[in-house]
């Protein structure tokens, strides 16, 4: 009898084993499969840089607005968010004792003073 129950109860456990190795059926047509065309990618630019923000917003302001606190972006971070958002040739960057990054770049043609947030926001004038 001992024998008998210790059979049966490795049974139950080996069929719970193989139960979740198999696939489940394959979704139909139309039913919003997870592998399906339909499936939009989350990020389809990848990890290009970006001039957003946290908010996924560019904002351009004034260097009066700009905010000062502990900016963790890097010189190549600032750089590359600066000309994300359409700024070019980005030379003398330097973190103020603000927190900021100060610097100059080209936009549209002309010389402008660049300037960069810990938040993100951009200053071109």
């Amino acid at each position: 009898m001992k024998r008998v129950l210790v059979l049966v109860s490795a049974a139950l456990l080996l069929s719970g084993a193989a139960m979740a190795q198999t696939n489940p059926a394959p979704a139909s047509p139309g039913t919003g499969s997870a592998t399906g065309s339909s499936n939009q990618a989350v990020n389809p630019n990848g990890n290009a840089p970006s001039s957003a923000n946290t908010s996924g917003t560019v904002n351009i302001v004034k260097s009066s607005a700009l905010e000062k606190g502990a900016n963790s972006f890097t010189e190549g971070q600032a750089k590359s968010k600066l000309e994300g958002a359409g700024l070019s040739n980005v030379t003398d960057l330097k973190k103020d004792d603000q927190g900021i990054w100060r610097g100059k770049a080209m936009h549209n043609g002309k010389s402008v003073t660049v300037g960069f947030d810990y938040k993100g926001n951009i200053a071109a004038e």
